[in-house]
């Protein structure tokens, strides 16, 4: 089938996407005031327009005080901000794409003095120092109300979503963020029911997907992304056996998981020995459940930092076909040219442009 298979319609419930081509999650800190603007209404649209079916956004902010740390990032909270992603919305469909936010809180990430309000300390699970962030102190260990703070937090940002139009909706619950803090032992050294074992490490998260099943209507979809390297330990894994994958991603499955979003570095590496699958075929093969693909897609360098050049798509489409995944995500080959997609429709993949020192800092 070649190429033609990253071009055919997906289906989910009420979700028609007209291609598996999805524009990954990435952080532009294009929004001082905390809102999209023009220039992020443009942006978004150009990739719609570029071939994407779906585009999630970049993390935005819950609607919580300790959710923010990094400036210029928008909120999913509160009248301007969500007017503008109401526009943002409007440019992805009258180009003929879908949309999901993603929801986000940064958990260990934030210190005291950090916007909207510097009194309000990160939170997290436990009183760990983030010393990858350059934090000097310690965060405030999450009660249960907090706890139950939070999850409302994500449940009215979901309602939020569904209200204003979006398709669906995305929990971020990885790279060492504060869903994944619950998740990693390195950060969650608590003793009661949401630490420890695998089970009450992943009850944070099941608990905020179960709220947003309760606020939203049940065809509206939920994506989850999940990873096993963070941001502090790119070599960080949470499970060393499909058994263990199972104990964390069927919980959320049964809580009402639509979509796994399995963020790997490099979509080709097995993620265990005696089978080729990745992180992605793995979660589909354990939940049944449909899963995005991520990683260096179409590119010849992992680095986040450095210049890549196209590398084409023939492994990727090789996996596609066997269905080890249902929808491929790129990251930093849409920051690089916004029109990829359509280039790689039409057979034109030696004019998609490299990801280069520019792309790294444009943002257009």
């Amino acid at each position: 089938m070649g190429v033609e298979a990253l071009f055919q319609p997906f289906k989910l419930g009420r979700l028609e996407l007209p291609n598996r081509v999805v524009m990954a999650p990435m952080s532009r800190y294009q929004c001082p005031q905390n809102h999209p603007t023009q220039a992020v209404v443009d942006y978004y649209r150009r990739r719609a327009s570029g071939g994407a079916g779906l585009l999630i956004s970049e993390g935005t902010y819950v609607g919580h005080p300790s959710a923010a740390s990094y400036e210029a990032v928008p909120h999913f909270h509160g009248e301007k901000a969500l007017a503008g992603w109401a526009e943002v919305l409007r440019a992805v469909h009258d180009a003929g794409a879908f949309m999901f936010p993603q929801l986000w809180h940064v958990g260990s990430f934030r210190q005291t003095g950090q916007g909207p309000e510097p009194a309000v300390p990160g939170w997290a699970p436990s009183p760990v120092i983030n010393e990858f962030a350059g934090n000097t102190e310690a965060p405030r260990q999450m009660s249960e109300a907090d706890i139950g703070e939070i999850v409302e937090a994500f449940a009215q940002g979901a309602r939020d979503a569904w209200q204003l139009g979006f398709d669906g909706v995305e929990v971020h619950g990885a790279h060492g963020y504060l869903i994944d803090q619950f998740f990693w032992p390195v950060t969650n050294q608590r003793t009661d029911r949401y630490g420890g074992s695998i089970p009450n490490r992943v009850r944070f998260a099941v608990e905020i997907v179960a709220a947003i099943r309760r606020a939203v209507p049940r065809e509206f979809p939920l994506s989850f992304r999940f990873s096993q390297w963070k941001q502090q330990d790119f070599k960080a894994r949470l499970v060393a056996t499909p058994a263990e994958l199972a104990a964390f991603v069927e919980p959320l499955a049964e809580a009402g998981v639509d979509i796994f979003h399995a963020s790997t570095r490099r979509y080709w590496e097995p993620e265990f020995e005696d089978s080729s699958l990745n992180l992605a075929g793995w979660i589909r093969k354990l939940t049944g459940r449909p899963v995005i693909t991520v990683g260096s897609v179409g590119l010849d360098s992992i680095s986040f930092t450095k210049p890549a050049a196209w590398a084409g798509l023939e492994p990727l489409l090789e996996r596609l076909e066997r269905q080890e995944f249902d929808l491929v995500a790129a990251g930093r080959a849409w920051l690089a040219d916004p029109g990829w997609a359509q280039k790689v429709r039409a057979g034109r993949e030696d004019e998609v442009l490299p990801y280069t020192s520019e792309a790294m800092t444009r943002f257009y």
